[in-house]
């Protein structure tokens, strides 16, 4: 197959900036969904509300988010990513408005709705991303692009710790979202003139054609091929071994990860530790450093080092959950009271559980590109279930504060990650059948010469 050089060109050109647009948008996805452990305090004095009710709000992103989830890959394969990025990201803008008028009228339950609207916009942000990934990039790209937004994502998450209170206090709660509010109404419009659904929409060849040429093997995958909604859903829910154990070990993952650094860790450091609002900040915003480093890295290492997703998947859900084993044990001790240890192991939190990205590439390569959308909705259902739910509970458990209330969340999240490593272990990715079938094929004698 001989291609336009030019055309092939501009192809590999044009699709950074549709990334480039879309990791914009991910980067405002990730701020709002992460705001909530930061501002928790400014807005219990502002609304004059009780922690139950921060929780909520921190939450309702989630379960919007969650609910979601499958909507959103059927319409990124319906629809498009062009046209859903553009029409959720205006709803994030429309989400912050009405955050913004909660404060103007002092109404709490107009936050909480503002914050749900919000979840709805962003969940249709990040599956429209993995779909240009899959029609745009190459297939040994795709961990790698992969990690490369979730850096994006959680430098969004870092300018939601203290970035984000230094806004609140110089502009204030409305102002603080009417800006949002306009910057991400503009993100939208640059999605719908940029972004394109496919390379023939630009009378571009496509990524297979691409590789066809580069590597000589033939085209055994259409990017642009279609497969049916319920059959897409029917191929991924009811594919047992292939799917599952990613899913419960994605809900524990991510749920705990919210639950850390979205929910609780401000409050217990202020609480417990003692450090004040600005060192509290710092060290959730650690979190979001190690996850700028760790989510690149893993897909680096499962593209380049390993060629392999289920490996760097196991080999950052054991050292999370060793950290997470680090946190309920030292919880109290007075030797970790330490600003430059606490700091190490958000870092560290970071960095292992940024090492989830590669899940994504994991669960894309098991299923048709057709369904990339929905195969990878499904999965993301997971995660943000898992913080929705953590997220209220802990709101139950940890009522007054206390030391020991935050002992027996610790201890949950451990015992939630042991699970997850088990699943990690027990998980699929592609050719891994094949190769035990291949290795369990018994040797062939040599034939006898005499």
């Amino acid at each position: 197959m001989t291609i336009d050089p030019e055309k092939k060109k501009k192809m590999l050109s044009y699709r950074w900036a549709i990334f480039v647009v879309l990791a914009i948008a991910y980067f405002f996805v990730y701020f709002h969904r992460t705001t909530g452990g930061a501002i928790s305090d400014t807005l219990q004095d502002f609304f004059g509300v009780g922690t139950a009710s921060v929780a909520l709000l921190a939450s309702a992103y989630l379960y919007a988010y969650t609910l979601m989830q499958i909507p959103s890959g059927i319409l990124t394969d319906k629809m498009g990513p062009r046209k859903a990025a553009t029409i959720f990201v205006f709803l994030i803008a429309v989400g912050s408005l009405l955050s913004a008028y909660s404060a103007t009228c002092g109404n709490f339950t107009l936050m909480i709705a503002g914050k749900f609207i919000i979840g709805i916009g962003a969940a249709v942000v990040y599956i429209p991303i993995m779909k240009v990934l899959a029609v745009w990039f190459r297939k040994n790209e795709f961990a790698s692009m992969s990690g490369v937004l979730l850096l994006v994502g959680n430098v969004g998450g870092i300018a939601a710790a203290t970035p984000m209170v230094i806004m609140m206090d110089s502009l204030g709660i409305q102002n603080t979202y009417i800006v949002l509010a306009i910057i991400t109404a503009v993100i939208a419009l640059l999605c719908w003139f940029i972004v394109r659904n496919h390379p023939s929409e630009k009378d571009l060849p496509s990524i297979e054609e691409v590789v066809s040429e580069e590597t000589g093997e033939p085209i055994t995958e259409s990017t642009s091929a279609k497969i049916g909604t319920t059959e897409a859903l029917k191929k991924t829910f009811f594919s047992g071994r292939k799917f599952w154990p990613l899913a419960i070990w994605f809900f524990f993952i991510y749920g705990t990860i919210m639950l850390w650094q979205a929910s609780q860790a401000g409050s217990y450091y202020k609480g417990i530790m003692g450090f004040d609002a600005t060192t509290a900040s710092l060290m959730i915003t650690m979190v979001g450093v190690g996850m700028v480093f760790g989510c690149p890295l893993a897909g680096i290492l499962s593209d380049k080092v390993f060629h392999s997703r289920k490996k760097v998947v196991i080999i950052g859900t054991l050292v999370y959950t060793i950290i997470w084993a680090v946190i309920w044990l030292t919880s109290g001790m007075d030797a970790m009271y330490n600003t430059g240890i606490q700091a190490a192991i958000n870092f560290a939190f970071g960095f292992f559980g940024g090492f989830f990205v590669v899940s994504y590439a994991q669960i894309k390569e098991l299923y048709p590109i057709a369904m990339a959308g929905t195969s990878t909705a499904a999965l993301n259902l997971f995660p943000f279930a898992g913080g929705a739910i953590l997220i209220t509970i802990a709101g139950f458990i940890v009522t007054s504060k206390t030391l020991a209330q935050y002992q027996t969340l610790w201890l949950m999240a451990f015992i939630m990650m042991v699970i997850a490593t088990i699943c990690a272990f027990i998980s699929v990715e592609k050719g891994e059948k094949e190769k035990k079938a291949k290795g369990a094929e018994p040797e062939v004698a040599p034939a006898d010469q005499n």
